[in-house]
Order: C-alpha cells, then structure tokens, then sequence
C-alpha cells in the first residue's frame, strides 16, 4: 500500500471517541484519527518492514502514522541523524514511548542517542532519552551494570526538571534498572533515596515513587 492508501485505512478504522479519550490522557488529537492500539500493531504486521514506508509514514505528520511508522520501520537501516531528527518532531508521550518500544531500541544507537537525548532540554526530546532508558532496561539482557550506574547519574542529574512526562519517565528508567538484578535494584534504592532528601519537588517525588516499588516486594523476580 502506499502511504496515502494507509491514511486512508487509519481514517476509516478511527473514531471520534478515542479522540476525545486521548486529549483526556495528555495526548495531542488534533492530527490523530482515534485509532486504538492493536489495530496500529495488527496492520503493522500486515505491512511488514518497510524503511522508506516508514519515512513516508513518519512525514505524514499523522499520530497514527507516525507509530504505524515506529512498527515498520528496519533497524538495521535507521541512522542516529534520522533517530534525532524524529526525536525532534515528538510532540506527544505515546508516540514517543511507542518509538521507543518498537524501534529505537532495536538500533545499534540506542545506548548513545538516550546517553545524548537525557541531556536536552527540549521535554519530549528528553522524555525519549529515559523511555529508551527503561526500555533499555528490560529488553537489552546483555547489558553490563555499568550501563545502568550510567543511567542512574543522568536520574540524578536531571531529576529536578519539573515537567510531567519528563519526570515520569525519569522515575521509569529508575525503577525499571532497579528490577534488574539485586545489585542493580540496591544502586536503585541508594539513588532514590538521595533524590528524596533533596529540596526539588520533583527529585523528591521520583525518589518517594520508586522506592514504594522497589522496596516493597524484595523477593520478587527480576527481569
């Protein structure tokens, strides 16, 4: 199919209420179609891997499309410079999220575009650095533990921004490389800890959050 084709297709499978559920949960509807989520994966799977699909996708400007695209998309052929630039146009959490669930993990720039992305200032540019972060956290089993002391510094230092979907995804990656392991998850209560006795209000609740999670099941399984 092509790329108007697709559009096409995600208009005809949305509807007015999903819209109005997404401007309820903080996400932008004004250029989305309402379509729900396991439609988006069910026609991704019928596309297949396509990378100039994707970009088309991407262009389109669509919500939809645009994590249509993030299912799409091959791995192996996305360069850091178009991570960045689709990093870039995130105007919304879930699609931000869904990019990085679906794609930007899987690239072999993944440690460093989130290492780079967690120091922005623009919110979902930096909200996208500890997404990958946590995604990171459960799906690259092989990753050193070093990796995730590198994770909770930049926690750390950028703890006290404010903004709401940055700070929840800071306190995302957190809690996600404190499941880990049980070295990992003590790392994790140490930091959180130190972010509670802070005066930024932020810092203070990413650390309160955490811990009730990491604290209160220690014999649970780790990921």
């Amino acid at each position: 199919m092509t790329r108007d084709e697709i559009l096409a297709r995600l208009r005809g499978l949305g509807c007015e209420r999903n819209r109005e559920g997404m401007a309820r949960y903080g996400i932008r509807a004004d250029k989305a179609y309402g379509v729900p989520m396991p439609a988006l994966r069910a026609l991704g799977r019928e596309l297949g891997r396509d990378h100039a699909l994707a970009l088309d996708l991407w262009a389109s400007g669509v919500h939809e499309a645009r994590v249509l695209a993030s299912l799409v998309d091959e791995p192996a052929r996305v360069a850091s410079a178009q991570m960045d630039a689709w990093a870039r146009d995130l105007d919304s959490w879930d699609v931000c999220d869904q990019c990085c669930m679906n794609l930007f993990r899987r690239t072999p720039h993944a440690w460093g575009r989130a290492q780079a992305w967690s120091r922005r200032r623009a919110e979902f540019v930096k909200r996208a650095g500890f997404s990958l972060f946590a995604v990171l956290a459960v799906h690259d089993k092989g990753a050193p533990d070093a990796r995730f002391h590198e994770v909770f510094a930049a926690v750390e230092r950028e703890a006290g921004d404010d903004r709401n979907f940055v700070r929840k995804a800071v306190n995302w990656a957190l809690r996600q490389a404190g499941k880990r392991n049980p070295a990992l998850r003590r790392a994790a209560i140490a930091c959180a800890r130190r972010l509670r006795a802070l005066d930024a209000r932020s810092a203070r609740w990413i650390g309160s959050d955490a811990l009730r999670e990491l604290e209160s099941s220690p014999r649970r399984s780790f990921l």
